[in-house]
């Protein structure tokens, strides 16, 4: 049975990948946040475990991965390198491989034209972040999955493409679910977009900016 921990639990993505996981497989899951009772729906559930903790604590995130199978990281923020790095470390310690993560479009320059403008002009202070997030794993032994979602809509839909790096990227938005479903399929199948960078859209949404903007 697959054990996998998903870090940053609380985060949208995350409690999508939560309920499918919980809905459609036999995984347990260990779920790491800051305020655990923000997931006490799941204190009874005996394929759940809720861990409180903060990503920064190495040491704790390498005990409570002791056991574990795959690393879904969905954390964010100013400091996104710093903790990705501790999540890095953790999983040398605690001897685990497979680990799969949510970056940034535009974290290598990689959206073309207008659109590619656009991003970097609401975005680009951050994507210095997200390039040495993915230098380090990359760098780092580990078995990587990096995925760089278009910008994200709470659309009741899963539909996506996938695109690399040396393809560029296309479209300009993308569902939560149709992320967490990638996510889903990569956990299912862990032999699959190793040590890769993967785009995610919504097919037909090529633009200068996103529908809403």
């Amino acid at each position: 049975m697959t054990k996998v921990m998903i870090i940053g639990a609380n985060g949208a993505m995350a409690r999508i990948l939560t309920a499918r996981l919980l809905a459609e497989t036999s995984a347990t899951l260990v779920l790491y946040l800051r305020n655990a009772a923000r997931l006490s729906q799941y204190a009874d559930n005996a394929r759940v475990t809720v861990v409180d903790g903060d990503v920064s604590d190495t040491a704790k995130l390498a005990a409570t991965m002791a056991d574990v199978d795959i690393v879904y990281s969905n954390v964010g923020g100013a400091a996104l390198d710093q903790q990705t790095q501790s999540i890095v470390t953790a999983m040398k310690q605690a001897e685990k491989q497979r680990f799969i993560y949510i970056s940034s479009l535009g974290a290598y320059d990689e959206v073309p034209g207008k659109f590619g403008e656009w991003n970097n002009q609401m975005i680009g202070a951050y994507m210095g972040t997200y390039r040495k997030m993915g230098e380090l794993v990359a760098a780092s032994g580990l078995t990587y999955t990096e995925i760089r979602p278009a910008w994200l809509t709470d659309n009741d839909e899963v539909t996506y493409e996938v695109t690399t790096l040396a393809e560029g990227f296309k479209g300009t938005e993308v569902s939560r679910q149709s992320v967490a479903d990638f996510a889903f399929k990569v956990i299912q199948d862990p032999s699959t977009y190793q040590n890769v960078s993967v785009g995610l859209d919504k097919p037909g949404t090529d633009g200068d900016k996103p529908s809403w903007y």
